[in-house]
């Protein structure tokens, strides 16, 4: 899983000509599945780093998956700045786009937190198997800009009990007309998920293990 020399480093170019901060964490035998790992908000001190997306970087390997994560645009040693979430979709398009071209046949699931769940919730991509948001705050983008909600592959909204900001019930009303969606609510957790990470990557896992190969249709 790379523990002797940490993740390995690398930078992503997106279509707009950022470059990116990014660490790719590898399983000690060869991954099952792919994930790409998005962080919350940078206005909250959000980064690549943070509690959620730190502790599922460190467990998805273990668990047999290859991990990505990376900084969006102006966060860390991330180029450019801040764009509110729409142009952070570019950055982690970038992010796919290289996870799939080094595992061109396993199935990849986008995985954000908060800021970084309504961002993925905002893309769809051809290789994408699944998404796997955790604790969306669904107020990132406008409702119409959730282009995953209409896309007919699966997606997990995996939701605090006690989500300081988009509780189960305000999420279900949100997401009743889309496809192939499902709420999974995590029993006792707030927004920060502390000490829930380790049920979020037994989760993911089964969702992943459901997903069979890599997606073909956007």
């Amino acid at each position: 899983m790379g523990d002797d020399t940490g993740p390995e480093q690398l930078r992503l170019s997106t279509a707009d000509g950022e470059e990116l901060e990014t660490e790719l964490q590898l399983p000690d035998q060869p991954p099952f599945a792919a994930v790409v790992l998005a962080h919350p908000h940078p206005a909250q001190g959000g980064d690549m780093r943070s509690l959620v997306t730190s502790e599922l970087f460190r467990t998805l390997p273990t668990l047999g998956f290859a991990a990505l994560r990376f900084n969006f645009r102006g966060v860390g040693t991330s180029t450019g700045i801040h764009g509110g979430g729409l142009p952070e979709r570019i950055d982690l398009l970038a992010a796919i786009d290289t996870l799939a071209e080094r595992f061109p046949d396993l199935a990849l699931v986008v995985s954000g937190w908060s800021f970084g769940a309504d961002v993925s919730l905002g893309i769809v991509h051809p290789r994408i198997a699944g998404w796997f948001a955790v604790a969306p705050p669904l107020r990132i983008l406008a409702d119409d800009e959730f282009i995953a909600a209409a896309d007919p592959r699966p997606k997990v909204l995996a939701v605090a009990e006690h989500d300081q900001f988009n509780p189960p019930e305000r999420c279900q009303r949100k997401i009743e007309e889309w496809e192939e969606t499902t709420l999974e609510v995590v029993a006792g957790a707030d927004h920060f998920l502390v000490g829930r990470t380790q049920r979020l990557a037994n989760h993911l896992h089964e969702f992943a293990t459901g997903l069979g190969g890599a997606a073909s249709s956007a």
